[in-house]
């Protein structure tokens, strides 16, 4: 005891007075901020990538990250299915103003209107709710974007100025145990939008296929073209009474010849 006393008179005394000797003692360790535990858990359900895409003509025109890694094969591949799912929007094929798409463990959800078309792909346990916020929240975004410069794009990828709208509107969305989050996931829980829910395997299924329509319906419409195009109609009015005048006199020299070699055995 005295010995341990002599220790601890030679410590510096404070108000939060720890001896050195107890600091290597694990239970002492000072725990983790709960902020920051649950930042790190609200982060692993994030949205991975956002697609703004005109409906005229399925032109991607931005998007969120702005520059994806090359060597992420994943997330490439992804963007690929979110532009085929804007093309079928932008055909027609697919009419609900809001859907999710299912895809692995991922969903596309989409927010379609005033000619803009909104994607985010997100985990599949990501909060619907909350992604659709997201979206409607990109959506006021454009609203506020003159009309004339949406409509003047003509690359994809074009409008690398709200990338960075984009980019800053996302980080609000990242944490999902934010209080303006958790407020927005409690609230008109009565009033929840029907949603619409595809696959993403029936959307590529039907696009084969009305590919292949188009192709046999263009074929079709190139032959149509060939026949009834002006040039064979002119020819045709040209030359069908020749052909005719000339078919007429075949035929009479045929009956001629016929008849006089009938004369001909006739008269033996």
């Amino acid at each position: 005891m005295k010995k341990l006393g002599n220790c601890i008179s030679q410590e510096k005394l404070t108000d939060n007075f720890v001896p050195t000797y107890l600091t290597s003692l694990s239970f002492l360790s000072a725990p983790k901020a709960p902020a920051e535990l649950n930042a790190k858990v609200g982060t692993l359900k994030m949205v991975k990538l956002t697609l703004v895409g005109r409906l005229r003509d399925g032109l991607p025109m931005s998007q969120a990250p702005a520059h994806l890694n090359e060597d992420n094969l994943v997330l490439s591949s992804y963007k690929y299915k979110a532009e085929l799912v804007l093309k079928e929007i932008s055909r027609g094929a697919l009419t609900n103003p809001k859907m999710t798409v299912l895809i692995d463990h991922h969903c596309f959800h989409c927010l379609v209107g005033d000619g803009i078309c909104c994607i985010a792909l997100c985990e599949s346990w990501y909060p619907r709710k909350l992604a659709f916020y997201y979206l409607q929240d990109l959506r006021n975004a454009l609203a506020k974007v003159d009309r004339r410069v949406l409509e003047s794009f003509s690359e994809p990828y074009a409008f690398k100025r709200f990338d960075y709208v984009i980019g800053k509107i996302r980080e609000r969305y990242l944490d999902t145990r934010t209080q303006e989050n958790l407020f927005k996931l409690n609230s008109d829980r009565r009033n929840d939008p029907d949603i619409a829910t595809e696959e993403l395997a029936n959307i590529m299924r039907s696009c084969h296929s009305s590919g292949s329509e188009a192709r046999t319906s263009a074929s079709a419409q190139t032959k149509s073209t060939i026949w009834s195009s002006q040039v064979l109609e002119v020819i045709a009015l040209k030359w069908t009474p020749i052909t005719i005048i000339v078919a007429v006199i075949a035929i009479l020299v045929w009956t001629r010849i016929v008849l006089n070699e009938y004369d001909m055995l006739t008269a033996w």
